[in-house]
């Protein structure tokens, strides 16, 4: 009997649970998208694409958390243990920020706050609420950290702590980027810059760190302001390393008459997908055309070499263009493994 009492409040609870769930699905997800009329019940298939959707949120915002949690502890490691002990900077808002701590022994926690602080407003007008959000909870989460777990100072060697110092940093930096944070402004004031004197990002964001290290040379010493240009390499390369991942990926165009033969080496001997375009060829000064199909396909960097050594077999000829790709999502590029 009492057996029969539990099941019956497991299924009752389910069953709560499945109609908030439903609830929740038919608010915030079908209605806003306008994907079901007031007043409408939804199909199966409608719930099915909502809980489904759903589920993809919560795992991305999972993952995000995770991710600008890795890095606000990891740039934390790197600013106690490394670069705050032996009063080295980083460029950006934190070397502006640690700078201060240099000279006036203020708490680093307060300024990361006070010096990223125009940095928010400037996200809200510029970039939108989710992006302001989101830059005052990395910071705020970093500069709780920084007050709140004291870390060990691990080495005093100049070197090791310029690198390592910026390791650290980058890393938490990167991580937090990827997870959709950011722990320092300077990308923000990088981006206003920028288009009001129609230049790149990173072109701003190298003179604002020219001129930090410029003033840190003159208030703290020379030798503190080359080494701390050697942590700010070092967490450059690192937070790029981050953000683009492990794997570097190609875009290879490839224009040929045997795009057959191409076509079907690639996606049968070699695993991958292509897109094909249909274009015209121009040869000669008469410019003489006449339909050709384009390949176009992603590869990793340890593909390169197989790819075009197999294209030029089949046609010595071949167009072949390549380029850089910062990072891949969908598709099969990392659904299957390396065929060697």
């Amino acid at each position: 009997m009492a057996r029969a009492c539990s099941g019956q409040l497991i299924r009752l609870y389910f069953g709560a649970m499945q109609a908030k769930l439903r609830d929740l699905v038919i608010r915030f997800i079908l209605r806003p998208r306008r994907l079901l009329k007031e007043g409408r019940e939804p199909s199966a298939y409608l719930l099915a694409k909502g809980f489904r959707e759903l589920r993809l949120t919560l795992w991305h915002g999972i993952k995000d958390v995770l991710l600008i949690g890795l890095g606000v502890f990891s740039a934390a490691f790197g600013l106690e243990s490394f670069l705050l002990p032996n009063d080295f900077i980083d460029g950006g808002a934190t070397g502006v920020a640690l700078m201060i701590t240099a000279l006036t022994d203020w708490p680093l926690s307060l300024l990361l706050v006070a010096v990223n602080a125009p940095f928010f407003w400037l996200a809200y007008r510029i970039l939108g609420t989710g992006f302001a959000i989101r830059t005052l909870a990395g910071v705020g989460a970093l500069a709780v950290v920084t007050a709140t777990v004291h870390m060990p100072e691990v080495t005093h060697d100049k070197l090791l702590v310029a690198v390592f110092g910026g390791f650290f940093l980058g890393a938490g930096i990167g991580l937090a980027v990827r997870g959709g944070g950011v722990i320092d402004g300077t990308e923000v004031l990088g981006i206003v810059i920028s288009r009001k004197l129609r230049t790149s990002v990173g072109d701003i964001i190298t003179a604002i760190n020219v001129l930090i290290f410029s003033v840190a040379a003159y208030l703290l010493s020379v030798e503190t302001a080359l080494y701390s240009m050697i942590t700010y390499l070092a967490a450059s390369k690192t937070m790029d390393f981050v953000i683009e991942g492990i794997e570097e990926y190609t875009g290879v165009t490839i224009v040929s008459s045997h795009h057959q033969e191409i076509h079907d080496m690639i996606t049968q001997e070699m695993g991958r997908g292509l897109t094909i375009y249909q274009g015209r060829r121009g040869v000669g000064k008469t410019g003489v055309r006449h339909d050709v199909d384009i390949l176009y396909c992603v590869i990793t960097r340890l593909e390169v070499s197989r790819l075009t050594a197999a294209v030029e077999r089949i046609d010595p000829n071949a167009f072949v263009v390549m380029s850089s790709v910062k990072d891949t999502t969908g598709g099969i590029v990392k659904m299957r493994r390396h065929k060697h």
